[in-house]
């Protein structure tokens, strides 16, 4: 079989799956990269020389040659672009072509009213519902969000990003922290809500509880977080490194206790969630973010709050910074999370498969995790969901 990997980029997320791959399928696995890395991502040290990645194949140095890979391939996946022009000839062909995509509609599904919007919908996904057209759905509300226009019904896989996955040393995970480390990574942007996680931990001073409270990176909100640590007399409990290369905040995550990620619903997926749960912390997550229901089952291997309710993130750090055994037993369901589903190779070996019976016109779900069938939980729902206040209940 002939797999092909259509995105904008390669980068760390995507190289540890597509090693898999190769390792399954050899020469027949590609990875098409169709655009130079963003500077911004640069700045974040996301950027390295990957020209000796032995499937990479740079769409611009040989666009000719790579797109007969494209069309000739048995089985393509193409990465939420927006340019549909690589796979326009396997559309028309009706070859088999797997979408990955993270939301339709991330700052709102009001929008889905649009008229014009409707129609590139119906022109890119809706009017595929009897083609050899499938989803892998990057988050927990992107079945949702295709369920609005009626695409790919019955054919909507749970899927995501798969960082390495690093086994733990002695085959346990072990935090020796004498006082409760709290990390918070990603960029200062306002739809990731730093904020909330600094004015929680402050309740939590003010209350007495001990910790200490890392940030990492940095931009348009840092300053403001830096004030607000300063008027508020944290320096001696909170502190920022700005950026770091992503091996060195993998290392914060080994050493932390406690992870927070408080981003809104513009947040696709969040693969830094996954990486928190690979070394063991007890991840308190919002339940807008698209990796958390997912991933997280709330007070089995992760806590999630109510996105956007301050009360409901300090309730549940309290929870975790009061109780160490909770911490323990939370950071060791998570990495046995991400260690017997969730990772690149478990991964990878379900997509071949998966593929396989695509070929011989079988659509095949998984019973959890990747390539499971992917739910539709309205938004409005999901937090009583993953609650278990809410039961999802198969449509006739």
């Amino acid at each position: 079989m002939k797999l092909t990997f259509i995105s904008n980029y390669i980068n760390h997320h995507q190289i540890p799956l597509s090693d898999e791959l190769y390792r399954i399928l050899g020469k027949d696995y590609v990875f098409v990269q169709t655009e130079p890395m963003e500077e911004e991502r640069i700045r974040q040290g996301w950027a390295k020389d990957y020209s000796a990645l032995p499937y990479l194949q740079i769409y611009a140095d040989d666009s000719e040659g790579v797109q007969k890979i494209i069309d000739e391939s048995d089985v393509v996946i193409f990465d939420g672009l927006d340019d549909e022009s690589y796979i326009a000839g396997r559309l028309a062909e009706q070859k088999i072509v797997i979408r990955a995509w993270e939301r339709l509609y991330r700052e709102g599904q009001w929008k889905a009213i649009s008229p014009k919007g409707l129609i590139r919908k119906y022109h890119d996904h809706t009017r595929y519902s009897d083609a050899p057209v499938y989803l892998l759905c990057c988050g927990a509300y992107v079945a949702d969000d295709f369920e609005i226009i009626r695409a790919y019904r019955g054919k909507r896989f749970k899927w995501g990003y798969f960082p390495a996955f690093i086994p733990a040393k002695d085959g346990g995970i072990l935090k020796k922290n004498s006082v409760p480390k709290i990390l918070w990574a990603g960029r200062f942007l306002k739809l990731k809500h730093a904020m909330d996680a600094l004015q929680a931990v402050k309740k939590m001073a003010d209350e007495g509880l001990a910790f200490e409270m890392t940030f990492i990176g940095g931009g348009e909100c840092e300053e403001e977080l830096k004030k607000y640590t300063e008027q508020n007399r944290l320096e001696e409990r909170v502190s920022f490194t700005g950026f770091l290369k992503p091996e060195e905040v993998r290392a914060y995550m080994d050493d932390a206790d406690i992870y927070l990620f408080t981003s809104n619903f513009e947040e696709g997926w969040g693969a830094v969630i996954n990486e928190a749960m690979n070394s063991g912390c007890a991840v308190i997550a919002s339940h807008a973010v698209g990796a958390a229901p997912f991933l997280i089952k709330d007070k089995v291997n992760g806590l999630i709050y109510r996105s956007g309710n301050l009360q409901s993130l300090e309730d549940a750090l309290r929870m975790v910074l009061s109780d160490e055994n909770l911490r323990k037993k939370l950071g060791e369901e998570a990495y046995r999370t991400i260690a017997e589903e969730w990772n690149p190779n478990t991964a990878a070996e379900r997509l071949v498969a998966l593929c396989d019976n695509l070929m011989s016109g079988e659509i095949t779900f998984c019973e959890s995790g990747p390539l499971s069938e992917a739910k539709v939980i309205p938004q409005r729902k999901m937090y009583a969901y993953v609650k278990g206040e809410w039961t999802w209940r198969k449509p006739e």
